[in-house]
């Protein structure tokens, strides 16, 4: 997540009204009262997002009651191909479908996801119900933000990466860490997390985070990740209507370790031990006013246009019980 709301990305069938049949006042008046909803609108959808900061706490979500899914042992083995048709994904808990990022209310279009873990790698599969399947970024580390994209986010406690993914399934990914851990958290005996290999990085639209400022690794890799992708229609061809499309992640557990260093946690994790991490979804195409839809998407909603803040991420647990696939609650309590 790289980007600002935009009022301008509105659904692709826009707003058309004809001025010919009106009166002349009405004709000078009534493009001044578009710009005004337009102009309250926007200040709405801005005042909503800092609603939370405003009134005194320090995160803009409660972590207290972010949603929670389980991600059981896989019972057969999983070929990533994008498609999601194996044995094993049948039996997997699917999550609750995503909502607005800001408000927290129901998306025009669905998108959940999956967990799965074995021995050596952890599995996310999202499926993504979208009518017009759009892409055209190609390179690794290309802008996918840019573009519709799903995105995941796994943190430990002192940092964090993130993944995004494009329907041509081009990734996105970086590594970020809070600086006042570099030190103390043994990042800095990593060689690929090198001083000089880090930027400051403050947040996206949540910059007051308690715990200062992050250091961001933009060119970082990770160990043996594979992604891929199904489209369940005819990409960048708008002459039909797309189902949608889903995307299948391989995260080797070895892989983990640049995110805690000095942690005990195992890899794989024990069984009820859990983890945060962020699922979401951002759109270049929004639902047309008065939807106050924000263009990004997730499990859990953040309260603020900003995916950068771990306590507003989903909780994960980890279990090694025979999988269901009945949906899992939202907002679950301890």
């Amino acid at each position: 997540m790289n980007r600002s709301p935009q009022i301008t990305d509105l659904q692709r069938a826009p707003l058309r009204v004809t001025l010919t049949s009106m009166p002349n006042t009405l004709r000078v008046r009534f493009p001044m009262c578009l710009s005004l909803l337009f102009a309250a609108w926007s200040y709405s959808l801005l005042a909503e997002s800092t609603t939370v900061q405003k009134s005194g706490s320090s995160l803009p979500c409660d972590p207290s009651v972010a949603t929670v899914i389980t991600a059981h042992r896989s019972p057969s083995p999983i070929l990533v191909d994008g498609r999601l048709n194996d044995i094993a994904w049948a039996t997997a808990q699917i999550s609750p479908t995503f909502v607005d990022l800001i408000s927290g209310k129901p998306t025009r279009f669905g998108t959940r996801v999956r967990l799965l873990w074995d021995d050596t790698d952890l599995y996310v599969a999202y499926q993504i119900e979208e009518t017009r399947v759009r892409a055209s970024l190609t390179n690794h580390n290309d802008a996918i933000y840019t573009e519709n994209d799903v995105e995941l986010f796994i943190a430990s406690d002192d940092a964090y990466c993130e993944f995004e993914i494009n329907a041509r399934n081009t990734v996105y990914e970086v590594f970020f860490l809070w600086e006042s851990a570099y030190e103390t958290g043994g990042f800095s005996s990593l060689p690929e997390l090198n001083r000089k290999n880090l930027q400051p990085f403050n947040g996206v639209g949540f910059t007051t985070h308690p715990r200062g400022r992050r250091l961001g690794h933009f060119n970082w890799r990770f160990p043996g990740l594979k992604t891929a992708v199904y489209v369940d229609g005819t990409l960048n061809d708008d002459t039909d209507i797309d189902r949608g499309w889903s995307v299948e992640i391989k995260l080797p557990w070895a892989g983990m370790q640049a995110l805690e260093p000095k942690s005990k946690r195992s890899h794989p994790p024990q069984h009820g031990e859990e983890w945060r991490l962020d699922f979401s979804r951002f759109n270049t195409a929004k639902e047309a006013v008065p939807s106050k839809d924000s263009g990004g998407w997730a499990l859990s909603p953040h309260g603020i246009w900003d995916s950068h803040v771990p306590e507003c991420f989903a909780r994960v647990r980890f279990s090694t019980n025979s999988p269901s696939s009945k949906p899992v609650r939202k907002n679950t309590r301890n």
